[in-house]
């Protein structure tokens, strides 16, 4: 599914996570706001963290504030079981949950301690939480930033910037294949992957395609990968 600028989905699907809505295991974090559990790949539930390569700015220096809430994560879930409850899948297959760790709850405890910010778009579980963090000066609210959402979307801009030409030269191929009926969909994701889904993928039908193809040999020769199934 092709996710609007700057705003990740976090649409909530019918489909039960492996017929389970709660699952526990060891936990690795991939930054302040996602990471595998038993090695089932999580977005915590209601919040947005600093992006793995987003800097904040305090005393006019910068400084890594997406490492720091990676890291903040990473020692909340070191050594633990982390325990899991699903609300459903986002669009890249992660289940999206409230997680614990130690008897703290993951997703409320970045919120308080400043490592991340309610995520307003989608809940407002947390904004209690935001507003004393900001108050009080903790975490990233003690520096200047961008909110993970707009860091995102420029640099969505940018990319398609860069793209464009590129974009320009399959568009003609690809109003054409669909033309003809071709129903391989190509679409490019927010980290910048080139995927592509097959019918009968999951997601195929919630996937804007931003090219069609006829075969997946077409597609890969156009740059584009085979989505990964969870």
């Amino acid at each position: 599914m092709r996710v609007p600028a700057g705003i990740l989905a976090l649409v909530l699907l019918a489909s039960p996570l492996q017929a389970q809505t709660s699952f526990t295991g060891p936990a690795d974090a991939l930054d302040g706001d996602s990471l595998t559990v038993g090695g089932i790949e999580v977005r915590l539930f209601g919040i947005d963290a600093p992006e793995g390569k987003q800097k904040c700015s305090r005393d006019g220096q910068a400084w890594p504030c997406g490492e720091a809430a990676a890291g903040k994560l990473r020692s909340l879930v070191e050594g633990q079981n982390v325990s899991c409850r699903a609300r459903g899948r986002d669009t890249y297959g992660r289940a999206v949950s409230v997680c614990s760790a130690g008897g703290i709850e993951l997703n409320r405890t970045m919120v308080a301690q400043g490592w991340a910010t309610a995520f307003r778009a989608y809940a407002q579980d947390y904004v209690a939480d935001e507003v004393r963090a900001k108050a009080g000066r903790v975490g990233i609210w003690d520096s200047t930033f961008e909110l993970p959402a707009d860091f995102r979307r420029q640099n969505e801009e940018r990319a398609a910037a860069a793209q464009a030409p590129v974009r320009l030269m399959h568009q003609p191929r690809a109003s054409t294949n669909q033309s003809q009926g071709c129903t391989i969909k190509g679409n490019h994701s927010r980290r910048g992957d080139w995927i592509y889904h097959l019918p009968g993928m999951p997601y195929y039908n919630q996937t804007r395609a931003e090219a069609m193809f006829c075969s997946e040999a077409e597609a890969q020769a156009a740059g584009y990968r085979r989505a990964i199934v969870r």
